[in-house]
């Protein structure tokens, strides 16, 4: 059982975490536009950091690790978006990693109960439906598949990392900052042996969509990481993947993506596994 407070925080967090996903996908440029997103992310980190206390020692294994993997999450993410639209890329990623922070779950000495059991299995459904008819209709290439099936696995890995980091760190708001600020060197990094310059060009022309950016990702991300310490990972997890409704209408709506009935079906599937889970 997950309490009001958290469950409706953490929804939150998955129309924020929506949100930056649809600024990323409708982006012309994605790789400059995420740099910079991730790069204004660090420099609000750096100013936080000062002011917050260190996380405790045990989960500095857990924090140097899983900043490594957020990077080749984001890497995958832009391949991602580049082979499928949002409203079946997102999906597909998000649907599929619940699942498998599931069957990692004792790693992380959390119990799965029956009720967050038919939660997780619900979101999962309701996600992967319109995904699985899409497929049949052969609106997904197979690279999209590859990627998003691949960004799911690293999904799952991060938020275990993450999920037992903070609960070592004695801190989750901490957690994220140092989080954001290790992430956005090392994508800066990567960023700058692809493109060079434009990077920072990039950043001072769209410093607005990079401050908008950061703000959702951090605060997203950080009431995730605040929520796994005070509740199940997997709950969480799979509350949180409530965004592909939110990512559904963003890409019907703005970028006239088709909703269809399938969709509808898998979002009311979605919504009675939040609630399952909420009870669970």
């Amino acid at each position: 059982m997950i309490s009001t407070s958290v469950a409706l925080l953490v929804l939150l967090s998955a129309l924020m975490h929506a949100g930056w996903n649809f600024f990323v996908k409708a982006s012309a440029d994605r790789l400059l536009d995420f740099t910079g997103l991730v790069l204004a992310g660090g420099l609000v980190a750096a100013c936080a950091l000062p002011w917050l206390p260190l996380p405790a020692g045990a989960s500095w294994p857990w924090l140097l690790t899983t900043a490594f993997v957020h990077v080749g999450y984001y890497a995958l993410l832009m391949r991602a978006y580049q082979h499928a639209d949002l409203s079946i890329a997102y999906p597909l990623m998000r649907g599929s990693a619940p699942v498998l922070v599931a069957l990692a779950a004792p790693l992380a000495g959390d119990v799965l109960t029956p009720g967050l059991l038919l939660g997780i299995a619900l979101v999962a459904v309701g996600i992967a439906l319109p995904v699985w008819i899409g497929i049949r209709r052969g609106g997904v290439s197979r690279s999209g598949l590859g990627y998003g099936f691949a960004t799911a696995a690293v999904i799952a890995l991060y938020t275990l990392l993450d999920g037992i980091g903070a609960r070592l760190s004695g801190h989750a708001v901490a957690y994220t900052g140092w989080l954001f600020f290790l992430n956005a060197w090392l994508v800066v990094g990567l960023a700058l042996r692809r493109r060079g310059g434009k990077v920072f060009g990039q950043l001072r022309h769209r410093w607005r969509f990079s401050l908008l950016g950061s703000v959702l990702t951090m605060g997203s991300y950080g009431i995730v990481l605040w929520a796994m310490t005070v509740a199940s990972i997997p709950a969480v997890a799979a509350l949180r993947e409530t965004s592909v409704i939110f990512a559904a209408l963003l890409g019907t709506w703005l970028l006239k993506e088709r909703m269809g009935s399938w969709r509808i079906a898998g979002a009311a599937l979605v919504a009675l596994g939040a609630v399952a889970i909420r009870w669970g």
